[in-house]
């Protein structure tokens, strides 16, 4: 019973995660079109892992935004792959 409690925790987590993540990325090449203080890489790169590695990913497609950064590629499918295989595994657990 707590399995599934846990699992809904987690994807509404995935999803605060992402949506912050993804206006993030979106505001951060809006400072840099305008030339303005931007936010810390460190900052991006921690929201991607931390949950948000969906949002980024797509925030970093639709705003053309850090590219041509390829650390950013490796931290993004590394946080896709690790909160992807979380989320297998609390299904697993919610359905046995």
């Amino acid at each position: 019973m707590y399995e599934k409690i846990i699992l809904a925790i987690y994807i509404a987590y995935l999803i605060i995660m992402s949506a912050i993540a993804f206006l993030m990325f979106k505001k951060d090449k809006r400072l840099a079109l305008e030339n303005k203080t931007r936010i810390e890489e460190k900052t991006l790169l921690g929201i991607t892992i931390f949950g948000g590695a969906l949002g980024a990913f797509l925030g970093r497609i639709i705003n053309h935004h850090k590219t041509n950064k390829s650390y950013f590629s490796i931290v993004i499918y590394l946080g896709m792959l690790l909160q992807v295989l979380l989320l297998a595994l609390l299904l697993l657990l919610a359905i046995r």
